[in-house]
């Protein structure tokens, strides 16, 4: 009988480590260090599992680690990935994304705060489930701008014969199509290479993308466009979410929407900052003709308007939202 209780002791020890060990939760990204990707997921990890103690632990994989962001989110909708924050590309996963994609339809944050509350809630984030997603929180990308190694743009037609790298999203290579220049979808990681050998002259990014990625070292000018605003989403697959336990998905939901006062902050004062280091990094930094770049963009809202149903009210909405 001894022997038989000593066994199970044995037994007991030896699970023991497996069974209380923590569950980790992998958040990935494709930012840099120093980029508000990596500010706001790692925020994001340090308030949560402060909340989570023995629950479970969200480790952030940044700079591509985990994949670029197609990869990703297919991961999340496999369960093989707990979190994801994408951009632009979530309008290749639901047509009514491309609402982001509009160039100069979010004025400002504060409009944005309107959009979100009005239009992404009720309407975008219920597109995101029905292909297996689910949006804890909305995050910030930030303001878009263009770098290349040729000229100034001040004008769409400065664009014209510009080999442009953009993101793996329709709607933002059909706009550049539409400016006049040469786009092509390339996943983030591979950006630097592709513009220090010239297989692309420019790219288009927020500033604290542009600068985390060390654009600034092979691109001689940065346009300040501001042509679209990309917010981030926070991201988790359907089939691994529901897996959870209630009390662990609260704290993440709750945690992931709080986070955002943070982001919108890091991102402001990131714009203030970095607008000084492009100067003094050597760029040759200019203002754009933003009229010219809002006359240019009629065709794509037309066409975006005609291709996705919904989307003529949904633009109709968010641009009265911004009145």
């Amino acid at each position: 009988m001894a022997s038989i209780r000593s066994l199970l002791l044995i037994l007991l020890v030896a699970i023991a480590p497996s069974a209380l060990a923590q569950m980790e939760l992998k958040f990935g990204h494709v930012g840099e260090p120093g980029s508000l990707f990596d500010f706001s997921a790692n925020e994001f990890a340090k308030r949560a599992n402060a909340k989570l103690g023995d629950k479970a632990k969200i480790v952030v994989f940044g700079s591509s680690q985990l994949g670029g962001d197609k990869e990703m989110l297919q991961k999340l909708k496999l369960g093989t990935l707990d979190f994801a924050l994408p951009s632009t590309v979530m309008s290749s996963e639901a047509d009514l994304f491309g609402l982001f994609e509009m160039p100069y339809l979010v004025k400002d944050r504060g409009h944005m705060a309107k959009i979100e509350r009005e239009i992404f809630w009720p309407t975008l984030e219920p597109a995101a489930e029905a292909r297996g997603l689910k949006i804890l929180a909305v995050w910030e990308n930030g303001y878009r701008h263009i770098t290349n190694s040729k000229r100034p743009i001040v004008k769409p037609a400065d664009l014209q014969g510009i080999k442009l790298r953009v993101p793996e999203g329709k709607w933002r290579l059909k706009m550049f199509q539409a400016y006049g220049a040469n786009p092509s979808p390339m996943k983030l990681s591979e950006v630097f290479t592709a513009l220090s050998t010239g297989v692309m002259d420019g790219e288009e990014n927020p500033l604290t993308q542009i600068y985390s990625q060390k654009f600034q070292e092979v691109q001689a000018y940065l346009s300040l466009s501001g042509h679209v605003y990309t917010p981030a989403f926070v991201a988790v697959g359907l089939k691994r979410w529901t897996s959870l336990p209630p009390d662990v998905r609260k704290i993440l939901e709750d945690t992931a929407k709080e986070t955002q006062a943070y982001v919108y902050s890091q991102a402001q004062k990131e714009d203030d900052e970095l607008r000084a280091k492009f100067a003094a990094s050597g760029m040759k930094v200019n203002q754009v003709d933003k009229d010219a770049f809002i006359a240019a963009s009629k065709t794509i809202y037309d066409e975006f308007g005609k291709e996705v149903p919904g989307s003529s009210v949904l633009i109709d909405k968010a641009i009265a939202l911004g009145k």
